[in-house]
Parts: structure tokens; C-alpha cells; sequence
């Protein structure tokens, strides 16, 4: 069976060959694009049930930002920011002609998204952000700190995913070996020597250690750029990322924010859970 994708290239600006899925859509689709932007630690195989699921009636395009998947590693790890993340996809945008979308984004994607927002308002026409918001919470960026960059490696899938859930359990206390499996899968690759790695370039973990890498300031003004477009925040019960004092700010300064809560889950939902998948659909419902 052929897969619903297509692998693309796009080049940066400082001449790095960046990788992204391209799911067509229906022939002469109409409808907007779906733009899908993936955490710190991962790739585009994170999209990979939603956008084909989403493709059904409109394009989805789901890059990986530099230093993940099958995209370069960037020989300078402080361009490892969000700020030279978002102008990778903006090159990928511009050459794609695409000036309207619809932006999914996980953590860092959900930053990446605010930010882009910020520099051309009113481009979105709806918006999902995957357990993030413009306040930060100190005790999940420290968690992340912890983790992030280790390289750990693992003889055997079973391994790699015991190891996910020896470090990670707390946000997915509910998750059994299957789910961690396929969780092994979306962040994890064998390497050449036959162990299983982490997707991701270790150096990521350089910058992200900064003042102003992880979560940049002033998101709240970015945050206003999207006043009055559609958007669904998905928040897990259990997450240490965003508070539900940040998500009542969120929802004060968009009345057009929708909410949906994962109960039993951290940092940070898949988007695959039954609730958020329809809650996605009817946002997009409403989205030509």
C-alpha cells in the first residue's frame, strides 16, 4: 500500500536540506492547508495518524524543523531556536505559495505558531495548540532540561520503550507497552550500529539550556495576534507545561478558544485521543 505522503526537501537559508511530508489531499481541493509544527525532541512521524486522517479533505504539510528526522543537523547549534525554526517554515511557505493556513502545533510548534502569528497577523484561519501557551511553567522546562540531549541508545524496541516509560510515565500513567512501542517508534530510529536512537540531533540541548531559547518573552503579545481566530487548545489533565491559570488567560483574550482537557495525560497529548480528533474535525468544519 502506498503511503498517504510524499517525502519533500526545501533548503534554508543558511543552505541546510530540510525534509517534509507532503499529504496531497483530494485532486483540486479548494479547501486551506493544514501547516503541522512538532515538538523539541520530534519529528513529523508525531503527525502521522492526524495528517493522514486530515488529507482525506485538504493538503497537510508537516516539516521537520532542522536537526530532526530527515533533516540536516545544523553545524551551528545556536541556530537550534524558535526563531530560526520559524524562518525555515517560512521559506518552505513562500516557495509553496501558501499565504492562508491552518496551523497545528505541538509545544515548541504551539510557540513556533504564536510567533509566526505575530509577524503577519490574520493569515490563519484556525489554530490548534497542543498543550502550550504564551506563560511557560518553570517545573516542565526544567523536566524537559533533564532528559533532553542524553542519547541514550537501546538494544531492541522493548527496550527503548521500557526506557520511555521509565522516564516518562508520569505524563502517560495510563499508557501500556503497545502505546510506549509506538511512542519508541515516532521519536526513535536505528542508528548504523544497530542500536535505537533518538531522531534529533543531541546538540538541540545547547541552546535550548539559554535564557530566552526554551519559551521566548513577551509571548502574550504574539498570543494577541490570534484575537478572534478559531482556535482549540488542547491541554493534558496532568501537564506541567501550561497551567489552568495560563489556559483561563488564553481563553479571557480569545473568546473564539474552544477547550478540550485529556484527563490522565501530560506533556504531551498525541492528538490520536478520541476527543481531540473531534474536536479538531469540528474545528475545521468550519474552515473553507
Amino acid at each position: 500500500m502506498a503511503a498517504p505522503y510524499e517525502d519533500r526537501f526545501w533548503t534554508s537559508s543558511d543552505g541546510l536540506n530540510l525534509h517534509y511530508r507532503n499529504y496531497p489531499g483530494p485532486e483540486n481541493s479548494a479547501k486551506l492547508p493544514v501547516l503541522c509544527m512538532h515538538g523539541l525532541t520530534r519529528n513529523a512521524r508525531d503527525f502521522g495518524p492526524l495528517a493522514e486522517a486530515l488529507s482525506a479533505t485538504r493538503r497537510v504539510i508537516v516539516p521537520e524543523m532542522r536537526g530532526r528526522g530527515q533533516s540536516d543537523y545544523a553545524p551551528d547549534s545556536d541556530t537550534y531556536t524558535p526563531v530560526t525554526y520559524v524562518a525555515d517554515v517560512e521559506k518552505l511557505l513562500a516557495e509553496q505559495g501558501i499565504t492562508r493556513f491552518v496551523s497545528i502545533g505541538t509545544s515548541m510548534g504551539g510557540l513556533m505558531t504564536m510567533l509566526m502569528a505575530a509577524a503577519q497577523p490574520g493569515r490563519m484561519a484556525a489554530v490548534v495548540m497542543n498543550d502550550i501557551g504564551p506563560e511557560v511553567e518553570s517545573a516542565g522546562l526544567a523536566r524537559i532540561s533533564g532528559y533532553v540531549g542524553q542519547g541514550r541508545s537501546y538494544p531492541t524496541w522493548v527496550h527503548a520503550a521500557r526506557g520511555l516509560a521509565e522516564a516518562h510515565s508520569a505524563a502517560f500513567p495510563d499508557f501500556d507497552l503497545d502505546q510506549w512501542l509506538e511512542l519508541a517508534k515516532r521519536t526513535m530510529v536505528v542508528s548504523q550500529n544497530g542500536r535505537i536512537v533518538f531522531d534529533y540531533d543531541m546538540a538541540i540541548a545547547e541552546p535550548f539550556a539559554k535564557p530566552g531559547n526554551a519559551a521566548p518573552p513577551n509571548l502574550w503579545l504574539a498570543f494577541e495576534a490570534l484575537a478572534g481566530v478559531p482556535m482549540l487548545l488542547v491541554r493534558g489533565a496532568l501537564s506541567d507545561l501550561l497551567s489552568p491559570d495560563t489556559l483561563k488567560q488564553m481563553a479571557a483574550r480569545n473568546p473564539a478558544m474552544t477547550t478540550v482537557i485529556v484527563p490522565r495525560v501530560g506533556h504531551a497529548p498525541t492528538l490520536d485521543e478520541p476527543e481531540v480528533r473531534t474536536a479538531i474535525h469540528a474545528l475545521l468544519g468550519g474552515v473553507e
